[in-house]
C-alpha cells in the first residue's frame, strides 16, 4: 500500500475511535492534538502528532508546544518526548497515533511525577513599582433618577404597592 492509502485508512480509523471524545482534535488531516488529563488537572498536557508525507514508513513530528503546556517545565517535556520517540522506533512502519496517545494516557503519572503542583497564588501579592498603596476608592452606583413626568406615569400604571395591576400585558381579543 501507499503511504498516502495508510494514512486515509488511519484517518478514517481516529475519526471513528475519537468520535465525540472532548481531548481528541483533529487540526487538519494529518495533524492532530489529545489532550491526556482532565481541562482541570494541573499535570494535564497536549500532544501533537503531524505525519509528513512518508509516514508512517518515518516516524511522524511530535510536538509540545501548545500554549496549554505552558505550565509545564521544558525537562518534563523532553522527557516526555523522549519515551514517546522510543514507542515510535518500535511501531515504525505502522499506523502508530493511536498507539502514541494510549501510551501517553497509560504513562501519564510516569511522565509527570516530577511536575511540581502550582497553585495560583492572589494577585495582591504582587509587588508594584513606582505607585504607594492606596485603596481603590469604593464608587456607590447611583440611581437613575426620574422626571417628576416620569414618576407620574409610573405610578399611573402601577398600584401602591408599585406592582402592575393583573392582566396589563392580555390581549384584548375581541373588539
Amino acid at each position: 500500500m501507499a503511504a498516502n492509502e495508510d494514512q486515509e485508512m488511519e484517518l478514517e480509523a481516529l475519526r471513528s475511535i475519537y468520535e465525540g471524545d472532548l481531548c481528541f482534535r483533529e487540526l487538519s488531516p494529518v495533524s492532530f492534538q489529545y489532550r491526556i488529563g482532565e481541562s482541570g488537572d494541573p499535570k494535564a498536557f497536549l500532544i501533537e502528532v503531524s505525519w509528513p508525507e512518508t509516514y508512517p514508513q518515518t516516524a511522524p513530528v511530535i510536538s509540545m508546544d501548545a500554549f496549554f503546556n505552558n505550565t509545564i517545565s521544558s525537562a518534563i517535556k523532553q522527557s516526555i518526548l523522549e519515551k514517546l520517540m522510543v514507542e515510535v522506533e518500535a511501531n515504525l512502519g505502522t499506523a502508530m497515533t493511536y498507539t502514541l496517545f494510549e501510551y501517553a494516557k497509560d504513562n501519564k503519572e510516569v511522565f509527570m511525577e516530577n511536575q511540581p503542583v502550582n497553585t495560583v497564588t492572589s494577585v495582591s501579592n504582587s509587588i508594584a513599582i513606582g505607585t504607594p498603596d492606596v485603596p481603590a476608592s469604593k464608587k456607590k452606583e447611583k440611581k437613575e433618577q426620574l422626571s417628576k413626568t416620569q414618576k407620574r406615569k409610573l405610578a399611573d400604571k402601577t398600584d401602591n404597592k408599585g406592582e402592575l395591576p393583573r392582566g396589563w400585558n392580555w390581549v384584548d381579543v375581541i373588539k
